[in-house]
């Protein structure tokens, strides 16, 4: 009788974050839902461990007579990531940063992003740059969303952000990635995790960006504006973990003509 399978084809791989090691490597918004319920439901079959806050946007205790997501999804059991969406400075960013710490006793952990205009919600990235120097000055850890500019990512990682986290596509496009290229010069150049944020539509687009060799996936309209968001979000968790396994697996060179499957060499006629 042969022996059971090995269970544990893949070793202990974290995602580690500032010194904190994640199973997940799928973060996910907790914005763009029916009601917070549909939240709750989405972000359990998402198996996501990290989940991404807009402070200026929903309640944690801003508004006490008001549903808080907090009790919807407690701080014990999920790291908040507060974020600076609607941001179009480095003053306003930064003041952002600061209530969040306030309102999350101390929490220090955030992801900056600065927008450049309303259209295209794109990264402006001067006021980036700024708002990230003052903020780890003032003792936070920056996951910062950035454009695809490899010099910029390098920048932004030398400033001393924890993550950095290039668009592959506009915020909520669902385009997927649109640079591959870019993105893989990013990844081959990183001391810190690298996290493709915005553009990502569909399973396949997650499982792309992780088999590029990202080490994780932030998004929420994907999730959020899907048919079925909870159905989705249980998709989105297979396809990061797919595309995890098959980058440590190490695909197949590429070539130009057929090699077949069962080898002719050696056949019996």
């Amino acid at each position: 009788m042969s022996s059971a399978p090995n269970q544990t084809l893949i070793p202990d791989d974290p995602l580690l974050i500032a010194g904190t090691a994640y199973t997940s490597r799928l973060l996910v918004g907790t914005g763009k839902y029916r009601d917070l319920d549909e939240t709750k439901r989405a972000i359990e079959a998402s198996g996501a461990e990290i989940i991404t806050v807009a402070i200026r946007r929903t309640n944690i205790g801003q508004n006490p007579d008001e549903p808080n997501l907090l009790d919807v999804l407690p701080p014990d059991r999920y790291t908040y990531l507060p974020n600076t969406a609607g941001c179009y400075s480095a003053k306003d960013a930064v003041r952002t940063c600061q209530l969040a710490r306030e309102l999350l006793d101390g929490h220090d952990l955030v992801k900056l992003e600065v927008l450049g205009d309303e259209k295209t919600l794109y990264p402006h990235i001067t006021e980036t740059l700024k708002a990230a120097e003052q903020l780890v000055k003032d003792g936070f850890r920056i996951m910062v969303y950035t454009n695809d500019d490899p010099i910029m990512a390098r920048e932004l990682e030398q400033i001393g952000c924890v993550a950095v986290m290039p668009l592959a596509g506009p915020i909520g496009s669902g385009l997927g990635i649109q640079n591959r290229y870019n993105v893989l010069e990013i990844v081959a150049n990183a001391s810190v995790p690298i996290l493709v944020d915005a553009g990502v539509g569909t399973a396949s687009d997650a499982a792309i960006a992780m088999e590029m060799g990202c080490d994780g996936v932030l998004m929420n309209t994907a999730i959020a504006a899907a048919q079925n968001p909870v159905l989705m979000a249980s998709a989105m968790k297979k396809g990061i973990e797919a595309g995890r396994e098959a980058f440590l697996a190490g695909r197949m060179p590429r070539k130009r003509y057929a090699s077949a499957s069962s080898p002719i060499d050696g056949t019996f006629f």
